[in-house]
Parts: structure tokens; C-alpha cells; sequence
């Protein structure tokens, strides 16, 4: 029986899915057990996101609703890690007064020792990487190291799929955004590193990776001898034997090199999917956020993709309502979705991060009903477009790697047991696909027939092939 009860909730990217996987794994050593109930729990843990205000106050409700809990059994243990915990350090102590620890993405490997020091009775512990001015470049780097790739097979999106860090911290400094300070300077691992644990998830079962990185293209590692490449890096983890599929996010449009995209177009297993945030269509609003790039750059970029990948699917990330944002510049950024038609986009309402360049800089002038109905009509335009997009895939057969049952099929307790049920997966360029099949279909990679689309998804059925010589057909 394991010795204690461990609850974590996780918010924001995918860094933060894998933070939480490898501190699982470190905290199984220490005779730790997942519950999904927090009355259960002795130890609950907040992995924090600090990209948005909301993500923030929904974490700081929680700890309010915890309260009760402390007050009724003062031995749990309550900790904030991750994004929120480097940004908000003390102010997490005055605002919750009965949190245990603070725990910055940086120096997670010191949670399992630091709940041993909560457990002998010293609170309010807390373990942050230095600030971007706190030292010499390379105590600041060490203060951000990860610790030891341990993983966790239970705490992955699927059991066939898994994230793996290439590159850790941010050096672009966009000045809408806290990751730089939170995150701390841009570091690329080891390339030998990353393929020995590429190697190992692959004996886990894992038929897909995905390399994360804040700007994952960015990725660069010098030895001293050789300088190695996001390019690079996916050529050696084509060879390995049992992965499937690649894929990386998130890119930045000016690292987008030649060679990524011929790799992108030689090699099989890598995804033709590209996750590339233009922000704005505007060069005025571009250069407020700093962003590096131009809106001819990003043009440029865009032509070279679909010239060395037709019918790659490209993906863009926008912030509307940005400080000083005109009605002209907005329509802008409507204008290059109807242009670059993308496979879809993540809009968002620009929040206001204390202790980014531009919240110091510029005034949060643009009215919130202003900055709603922008979303509204961005959304409104890129759904319209993925509708067409996807409209292309009817009576199409499509490779899908079968993640699990849809969320409708989640809500629906009383189907739990049924045989058939609604499957979810994605095809290699990143789509969505719904359809009925058996949850023995879960974690392989199958063909299936499209009959139907919205903006969001695709509708299939499993592809059946009837032998002679067999009295039924096979479902593959």
C-alpha cells in the first residue's frame, strides 16, 4: 500500500504536461500514489501557467476552496509549482497563507526533499530559479536545469503518445510575454540526451513524439565540434525503430531553415504539420510586441513552406486587442487568415502580464467588449475557413493514431461499458477524426474513411478489408 496520496492539477502548455509527468515519476520513488480525489489526498500540488491572467486567478480560487480542507487536516501538504510560482514567489504566500510550498519550473527536482522538509513540520518553503539579472549567465542557466528525464507512462496524454523536451527557456523577450523571466535563457539538451530518451519511450510503446520547446525550431546545441539542429535532431530520430510520428511545436517563423522544411518533406515518420504564431498582421503591432519579424517576413516563410511541402498543414496562434491595436491593424489580422488559410488558430484576448516589457511600456488601452468582439470575429473567420479546409478530406481515407474515447463519449457514464463506442485520433497532419470503433483500437495506427466534417473535426469510419479465404472481414 503506498504511502501517501498524491493529487496534482495541471494548467497550461505542454511543458507544463511533461513538468508534471517527470515529478510523478521522481515522486513514485518516494512510495507516492495518483489519486484523481483531493479529499483523498495528503499532497496536492498546482502546476501553475503564468501566459494569462485567468489561468492565474483560477489557480488562486482553488487555493481559496482549499482552505476548508488545510484548517479540517493541518498535515496535508499544499504546494504551487511551475510558471505562476516563479513569477508570484512570496505574493503566493501572503495571498495563501497556508500553502506549504513554492516550487519555481526550474528547480522541480527539489519538490520530493522539500515535501520531507514540509512533512518535519517547516513550512513555507520555497525554491525559485534566479532572475534574468540575479547573476552571470551561467549561474542564471544552472538555476533554470531541469532535473532528470524520469518518466511516467500513467501522467501522458496517451500511452502511445508522449512529449519530449529538446530545448528549455526563451530568449526572444516578445514584450507580451512572462516566459523569458519565468523560464529563464534559451538551452538546448544534449543531443544524446534526447535520443536516449526518444529510445525509451519507444520501448514504452510510444508510436508518437512530439518535441517541445518554446521555440523548438531555435533549437540549437554546440559540443564545441559540431553545432546540431531541430533538422538535425529528426534525422536521427527517424532511425529509431518503433516510433511512428514526429512532430515539434512551437516554431518561430524567422528559425523556419530550408533544411527543417526538406526534412519536414524527406522523412516520413515527421508530421507535415507546422505550429507557427503569427500574432498580428500588422508590422506596427508586430514590432510593440517585438516579435522580430515582419509581416513580409512571415509571407516569405509561408512561400516557402507550401513550395517544399504541398498541402502542409500550418497552424498560427494571434493576440487581439493588443496595446494601441486600431480597427485597420485588427483587420489586418483578418486579412492573413483569409490569406495564408490556416488549418486552424488559437486566438487570444491580449491580458496584461506585470512584470513584462509591455506592461511597463504601454497602456492595456483597448476596452475588453472591444477585444471580445475582435476574438469573435477572428474566430469566426479561421472556423469558416477550417470548415473548408477540412471539407477536402470527404470520402478520403486517412491514417489516424487512435488516442482514445471523444470527450462526448467521456461524459457519457452510462456508455462506459459498451462495446462500441466514439473514438477520437489524429491523422499525421494534426486533424481531428471521430468514429465508432472498439476501445481494443486504442494506442494503433489505422485507416479510416471520411464521411463527414465540421470547422473542428472529421467523421470516419474504420476501413474493413474481406479476404477470400475468410469467412468474415477483418477490421484493421
Amino acid at each position: 500500500m503506498p504511502k501517501h496520496q498524491l493529487y496534482i492539477e495541471t494548467v497550461g502548455c505542454q511543458m507544463n504536461v511533461l513538468d508534471s509527468e517527470m515529478l510523478v515519476a521522481s515522486l513514485r520513488k518516494e512510495d507516492y500514489e495518483i489519486t484523481d480525489h483531493l479529499e483523498q489526498a495528503d499532497t496536492i500540488l498546482f502546476n501553475t501557467c503564468s501566459v494569462r491572467e485567468q489561468a492565474e486567478n483560477k489557480v488562486y480560487s482553488a487555493l481559496g476552496r482549499l482552505r476548508q480542507h488545510k484548517q479540517e487536516n493541518p498535515d496535508k501538504v499544499v504546494g504551487v509549482i511551475g510558471c505562476m510560482a516563479q513569477k508570484d514567489q512570496k505574493l503566493i504566500f501572503d495571498r495563501a497563507p497556508y500553502v506549504d510550498l513554492v516550487v519555481g519550473p526550474g528547480q522541480l527536482q527539489k519538490v520530493p526533499e522539500i515535501i520531507r522538509e514540509v512533512r518535519k513540520g517547516n513550512r513555507n518553503q520555497m525554491a525559485v530559479s534566479l532572475g534574468r539579472k540575479e547573476g552571470s549567465n551561467t549561474l542564471i542557466k544552472r538555476s533554470h536545469e531541469t532535473f532528470d528525464p524520469l518518466r511516467d507512462p500513467q501522467m501522458r496524454p496517451t500511452p502511445s503518445q508522449a512529449y519530449l523536451r529538446i530545448q528549455i527557456g526563451c530568449d526572444k523577450f516578445c514584450t507580451y510575454c512572462i516566459v523569458p523571466s519565468v523560464r529563464g535563457p534559451e538551452q538546448g539538451r544534449a543531443p544524446e540526451e534526447i535520443l536516449s530518451e526518444a529510445k525509451t519511450l519507444a520501448e514504452q510503446g510510444c508510436l508518437e513524439i512530439t518535441l517541445v520547446g518554446q521555440t523548438v525550431n531555435s533549437y540549437r546545441y554546440n559540443d564545441g565540434n559540431k553545432t546540431t539542429t531541430l533538422a538535425d535532431l529528426l534525422e536521427e530520430l527517424h532511425k529509431i525503430e518503433g516510433i511512428r510520428r514526429l512532430k515539434f511545436v512551437t516554431n518561430y517563423p524567422k528559425d523556419m531553415s530550408d533544411h527543417l522544411l526538406e526534412v519536414v518533406r524527406d522523412y516520413p515518420k515527421v508530421s507535415p504539420y507546422l505550429h507557427v504564431p503569427l500574432q498580428s498582421g500588422s508590422n506596427e503591432v508586430l514590432k510593440r510586441m517585438k516579435r522580430g519579424y515582419t509581416v513580409e517576413d512571415y509571407h516569405d516563410m509561408m512561400e516557402r513552406i507550401h513550395a517544399t511541402i504541398p498541402g502542409a498543414a500550418v497552424s498560427s496562434d494571434f493576440i487581439v486587442g493588443f496595446c494601441g491595436e486600431t480597427e485597420e491593424e485588427f483587420q489586418r489580422s483578418v486579412e492573413a487568415v483569409k490569406k495564408y488559410r490556416f488549418k486552424n488558430s488559437f486566438i487570444f484576448k491580449y491580458s496584461e502580464r506585470p512584470g513584462t516589457k509591455g506592461a511597463n511600456l504601454w497602456e492595456d488601452d483597448i476596452p475588453h467588449v472591444v477585444k471580445q468582439e475582435r476574438n469573435r470575429i477572428l474566430l469566426e473567420t479561421q472556423s469558416q475557413i477550417s470548415e473548408e479546409l477540412n471539407l477536402a478530406f470527404l470520402g478520403k481515407t486517412v491514417d489516424i493514431l487512435v488516442e482514445g474515447p471523444s470527450k462526448s463519449q467521456q461524459r457519457k457514464s452510462e456508455d462506459a461499458t459498451s462495446e462500441i463506442i466514439q473514438l477520437t485520433g489524429r491523422t499525421h497532419c494534426d486533424r481531428i477524426v471521430l468514429f465508432e470503433g472498439n476501445r481494443r483500437l486504442i494506442d494503433q495506427i489505422l485507416p479510416v474513411s471520411i464521411y463527414d466534417t465540421t470547422p473542428y473535426s472529421l467523421f470516419g469510419a474504420i476501413e474493413t478489408h474481406e479476404y477470400p479465404s475468410a469467412l468474415h472481414s477483418l477490421t484493421l
